[in-house]
């Protein structure tokens, strides 16, 4: 998942170009969803040493400084298997990708920007979020969970988790 691409006209990456740069880094069956920096590929190398080459490679090719954040599909089937939040609207979840752990964050933080019925569970490298009145109403949103956790995040909605983990050959 790329933070930041073709989001508001920003950052504009064609995703017919992403794939063709993504194969000649030695990237195998590369396919992307939707046009905000969703890649699924086939790759032997660490994931770290991957988000590492994936970021440099935009930066040069399309000029953007992004955070690439990979998760296999074992991690997204153990995620989306582990949903914490059970029989809430999955119109209204979403899962916010951590480029790390982050330290342990002060849950008042979390809690004072927490709104209504709106719930969190911070687990390992992701944030669940169930956002009944929205995510573009949350507090919760992609940046407060950057400034509250201290790491860089991109948030998924929960159709996009579970398209992408089909994508990953589990369906």
């Amino acid at each position: 998942m790329i933070r930041g691409i073709n989001v508001g006209g920003k950052k504009p990456v064609k995703m017919d170009a992403l794939r063709e740069a993504c194969a000649s880094m030695g990237l195998r069956d590369v396919r992307t969803y939707l046009q905000s920096g969703n890649i699924v590929f086939d790759h032997a190398d660490d994931a770290g040493k991957l988000e590492a080459m994936l970021a440099e490679m935009i930066e040069r090719r399309f000029g953007h400084k992004v955070t690439v954040m990979i998760r296999s599909g074992e991690e997204l089937g153990a995620l989306v298997d582990g949903l914490p939040l059970k029989g809430k609207d999955r119109d209204k979840m979403h899962v916010t990708f951590l480029s790390r752990p982050p330290k342990p964050p002060s849950t008042e933080r979390l809690e004072t920007a927490r709104s209504g019925e709106e719930e969190y569970v911070l687990r390992g490298r992701e944030v669940y979020l169930y956002c009944p009145y929205g995510y573009g109403t949350t507090k919760l949103s992609n940046g407060f969970l950057e400034a509250a956790l201290g790491v860089t995040a991109t948030t998924r909605n929960w159709r996009t988790v579970n398209a992408l983990l089909d994508m990953a050959g589990r369906s």
